[in-house]
């Protein structure tokens, strides 16, 4: 099993940059793909961006791509997202999951999940 816990999220200006970050517990975080998800207001959960094990492999959103990288530190059990040219329809509470098998995009895959962190971009 794996816990998480995100942190940097905040009020930021359109156009500005934050960086999340996701601690994960647990000594065999090397051995997971992990993911972060965002969820608006009266909307679904979406995926965002997702990287594997090794930090070899991303896979973004369209709605992001090009704007937000997501790295990872094995040594320090840590995964970021990086967020740049925020926008305010990136206005979301953001979460960090994680998955023992290859990169997806679909929530339901991901058994172990943070308690999220809230991003506001003012316009």
């Amino acid at each position: 099993q794996v816990q998480l816990a995100e942190s940097g999220g905040g009020l930021v200006q359109a156009g500005g940059s934050l960086r999340l970050s996701c601690a994960a517990s647990g000594r065999t975080f090397s051995s997971y793909t992990m993911g972060w998800f965002r969820q608006a207001p009266g909307k679904e959960r979406e995926f965002v961006a997702g990287i594997s094990w090794s930090g070899g492999s991303t896979y973004y959103s369209a709605s992001v791509k090009g704007r937000f990288t997501i790295s990872r530190d094995n040594a320090k059990n840590t995964v970021y997202l990086q967020m740049n040219s925020l926008k305010a329809e990136d206005t979301a509470v953001y979460y960090c999951a994680a998955r023992t098998a290859s990169i997806v995009a679909i929530k339901s895959l991901y058994p172990y999940w943070g308690q999220g962190t809230q991003v506001t971009v003012s316009s």
